[in-house]
């Protein structure tokens, strides 16, 4: 039985039976379920939006632990990059400066990197820039690291060469008990056309016969010496050093011929351009002629060694 409903009809002052209508129901209807997921919609928005859930609180947690791991990790890049700096800064000025090689240019030291995108797709603007910055960082270090094993396996290739070289450098005295210079490296006169010019090496007066030595391991070259030098010894000794030993009255070696530290070459004489017996002795580095008293180093002691670069440095006449 279907119940009867009454409202008060505050005009009459008396109940009255309700009729409803089936409008009437379809508006309550409506009205009840928009109410329904109004509440329904505030529930799931305090839900996601306000409210974390477990799950939610968990992986909040591991991010914030991950972005502490970058920014130690961008930490320790950072020092890596410090004693990777401290180790190219020792190839250029320690290792390779005994060598005498050149340093590594700094453009492929610090070679330039295309910008990184591939972080792109994460939302969090702060994640991506420290994932960036490490991800480059590693790149740079990544080649500059491939860059210094190159370079060390190049000083240990010179280490493996240190012995050759130290056996190519002019270390003695090209005569033998020889403790002053005639004339010296320098702007001397020249004894023949008496004008003031470059002397590109030092006299040395000494008897004619008087032994030449090789001052360092090489081998003879066949080119011709300058004009007025006379019967002269040329010797290659590699890594950009050469010797010349000129006015000489014989050799005691042939082109092509390899000699050691310590060997004869030649015999002192008064040939070409020259006043007297004596030996005109170089030393070229790199083609370019230097003070061969500065190469006096290994059968000298430091006296004699002052004595000798004392004589050298007199503006005289040279003897050729």
């Amino acid at each position: 039985m279907a119940k009867t409903f009454y409202y008060f009809n505050p005009s009459t002052l008396s109940f009255e039976k309700a009729e409803f209508k089936f409008k009437d129901f379809i508006k309550r209807t409506l009205w009840l379920i928009a109410t329904a997921l109004a509440f329904a919609l505030v529930f799931v928005w305090i839900s996601f939006y306000v409210i974390d859930s477990p799950k939610e609180r968990m992986l909040q947690r591991e991010n914030n632990e991950l972005k502490q791991q970058l920014k130690q990790t961008a930490k320790k890049i950072n020092m890596l990059e410090i004693v990777l700096q401290d180790i190219q800064d020792r190839d250029d000025q320690v290792y390779r400066s005994i060598f005498e090689a050149e340093p590594v240019p700094i453009e492929l030291r610090n070679p330039v990197l295309s910008q990184n995108r591939k972080y792109e797709y994460i939302a969090e603007e702060e994640t991506i820039e420290l994932l960036n910055i490490i991800s480059e960082k590693v790149d740079l270090l990544t080649l500059q690291v491939a860059l210094e094993k190159k370079s060390l396996d190049t000083v240990m290739s010179m280490v493996k060469n240190k012995s050759d070289m130290l056996q190519a450098i002019p270390a003695i005295r090209p005569i033998k008990n020889m403790y002053n210079v005639t004339s010296g490296f320098g702007r001397r006169f020249h004894p023949i056309l008496k004008i003031l010019r470059m002397h590109t090496g030092i006299d040395i007066a000494a008897p004619r016969g008087t032994p030449v030595y090789a001052t360092a391991d090489g081998v003879v070259s066949r080119e011709a010496a300058g004009s007025g030098y006379g019967i002269t010894v040329i010797l290659n000794h590699g890594y950009s050093y050469k010797t010349v030993y000129a006015h000489l009255s014989k050799r005691a070696v042939r082109p092509g011929q390899k000699v050691k530290r310590g060997e004869i070459i030649g015999y002192v004489g008064n040939t070409g351009l020259s006043m007297g017996s004596h030996l005109h002795y170089e030393v070229l580095k790199g083609g370019v002629p230097v003070n061969p008293v500065h190469y006096f180093f290994s059968d000298i002691t430091p006296q004699e060694y002052e004595a000798i670069l004392e004589s050298s440095k007199k503006i005289n006449q040279a003897l050729s």
